[in-house]
C-alpha cells in the first residue's frame, strides 16, 4: 500500500475515532447497545426448550386406560394436563381465552375398540395462531400416545389375542432430529437474531457516519486525494467491533450453550468480517445513491432491517413468489446463515461454504463499487450537496 493511500485510510480512521470519542450518544450506540441487546436475547432464550405447555384433556372414554393416557401426558415434560374439561365445547373455550394451547380427545369406547383390535383415535388439537408453541405440544402429545399405545398393545391386547397372534403394524416410520436433537428454540433463534440485530446496527452506524460527512458538508475534505482509502478507514472501526460480537456470539452459543462448532472454525471467524463488511457496502449503497442521511436509514430499515423475515431461516422462501426468492438472494444475512448453519452446526465440509462466503464478497465489490462511486462522484461535482439540500438551497 502507497503512502498516500496509507495516509488517507489512517486519517479517515483517526477522524471516525475522534468523533465516537467526542459524541457519547453514537459511542453507546456501537458498543453498549449491541452488548445489551446481544445480553437480553441470551437471557429471554436461555430456557433453551419449551415446558409445560399447559393443554386440555377431554376424557369421553373414562376407562382405566383413557385415565393412565391422562397420567402420561401430564408426565411429559413438554406438556402440562391444566385442566380435563367434560366436553370438547368446553376445552374450546379455554382455547379462546388462550388458557390452554391444545386439546386432546380422547372418544366415547375408544380403549373397547382398541381392545377388540378395531380402530382407536384420540385426536389432538392445537391453537395454530402460536404455531411454534402449539406444534411443540403436539409433538410431545404425539410422543405421549404413542408410548400409551405400545403400553396398551403389549399389556392388554397381547393378553386377548395371545402374543403370537399379535403383529406390528407392516410399515413403520422413524424419525430422527439432526443438528439439534434436543429441539432447543434457543440454537434455533439466537444464531439467527445475533447477525440479524448486529447487522442492522452496523449498517445504520454506518449510514450515519458517511450521511454525516454528507450532511455537513465535509464531503470533499473528508475524502481527500485517497477517497476509497477514506472510505474504508471510517468503515473499518464497524466492521472490526461488529465482526467482534458475531465472533463472541457464536462462542457462546457453541461453546457455553451447544455441543461445539461441528464443521470450521476459521471459517465461521472469517465469515463475521465479511458479512458486516457486506452489510456496510449496503449502507454506502444507500447513502451514495440517495446522498440523504435519513432517507439511507429508512432504506436500511426496509432492507437489512426486515433481512430475518426474508432470509428463508425462520419462514420458507422455497416456491414463493419471484420477488421473495429473489430479495432472499440480495440480502447478506441469506448467505451468512447458510455459511453458520454449515460450520457450526451441520459440519459440511469447508468447500461446501466457499459459494455464500463468495456471495457476500461479491455483495461487498458490486454494493461497495457502485455505493462509493457515486459518493466519490459526488464530491468531485461541483455542487456535492445532496438532492434535498440543493431543493432547499433553489427554494
Amino acid at each position: 500500500m502507497n503512502r498516500p493511500v496509507w495516509a488517507g485510510m489512517t486519517a479517515s480512521l483517526q477522524r471516525e475515532l475522534h468523533h465516537l470519542r467526542r459524541d457519547r450518544a453514537d459511542l453507546l450506540l456501537v458498543t453498549l447497545l449491541p452488548a445489551l441487546m446481544l445480553g437480553v436475547m441470551a437471557w429471554l432464550f436461555a430456557a433453551s426448550v419449551m415446558r409445560d405447555i399447559p393443554i386440555a384433556v377431554v376424557d369421553l372414554d373414562r376407562s382405566a386406560e383413557s385415565r393412565q393416557l391422562t397420567r402420561m401426558l401430564d408426565a411429559s415434560p413438554g406438556v402440562r394436563v391444566a385442566s380435563q374439561p367434560s366436553s370438547l365445547a368446553d376445552a374450546q373455550s379455554q382455547i379462546r381465552r388462550l388458557e390452554v394451547f391444545a386439546v386432546v380427545l380422547v372418544p366415547r369406547d375408544a380403549t373397547r375398540n382398541a381392545l377388540r383390535v378395531r380402530q382407536g383415535t384420540v385426536f389432538a388439537y392445537y391453537n395454530a395462531t402460536y404455531l411454534t408453541t402449539g406444534q411443540s405440544a403436539v409433538r410431545d402429545i404425539v410422543e405421549a400416545v404413542s408410548a400409551w399405545n405400545a403400553r396398551l398393545l403389549g399389556e392388554r391386547i397381547a393378553k386377548q389375542v395371545g402374543p403370537a397372534t399379535l403383529r406390528a403394524p407392516p410399515i413403520a416410520v422413524q424419525s430422527d432430529i439432526l443438528h439439534n436433537p434436543a429441539r432447543s428454540y434457543e440454537l434455533f433463534l439466537l444464531p439467527l437474531l445475533f447477525p440479524a440485530v448486529l447487522s442492522l446496527g452496523l449498517a445504520l452506524a454506518v449510514a450515519a457516519s458517511l450521511g454525516r460527512e454528507v450532511r455537513d458538508g465535509h464531503l470533499r475534505d473528508w475524502l481527500g486525494a485517497a477517497p476509497w482509502a477514506a472510505i474504508a478507514g471510517k468503515i473499518a472501526p464497524y466492521v472490526a467491533l461488529f465482526s467482534l460480537y458475531g465472533a463472541l456470539g457464536v462462542l457462546y452459543l457453541a461453546l457455553l450453550r451447544g455441543d461445539g462448532i461441528a464443521g470450521s472454525a476459521l471459517l465461521l471467524m472469517l465469515a463475521q468480517p465479511l458479512f458486516y463488511l457486506a452489510c456496510a457496502a449496503v449502507a454506502l449503497l444507500f447513502v451514495g445513491l440517495t446522498r440523504d442521511m435519513g432517507t439511507s436509514l429508512s432504506a436500511i430499515g426496509l432492507s437489512i432491517g426486515t433481512a430475518l423475515a426474508f432470509s428463508g431461516a425462520t419462514f420458507p422462501v422455497v416456491d414463493a413468489p419471484l420477488f421473495t426468492r429473489i430479495w432472499n438472494v440480495l440480502l447478506p444475512l441469506t448467505a451468512y446463515v447458510k455459511v453458520q448453519t454449515q460450520q457450526q452446526f451441520v459440519g459440511a465440509p469447508w468447500s461446501v461454504s466457499l459459494w455464500p462466503l463468495g456471495t457476500l464478497l461479491l455483495m461487498v465489490l458490486v454494493a461497495g463499487g457502485i455505493g462509493g462511486w457515486r459518493l466519490i462522484a459526488a464530491a468531485r461535482s461541483p455542487d456535492p450537496l445532496p438532492p434535498a439540500a440543493q431543493n432547499e438551497a433553489g427554494a
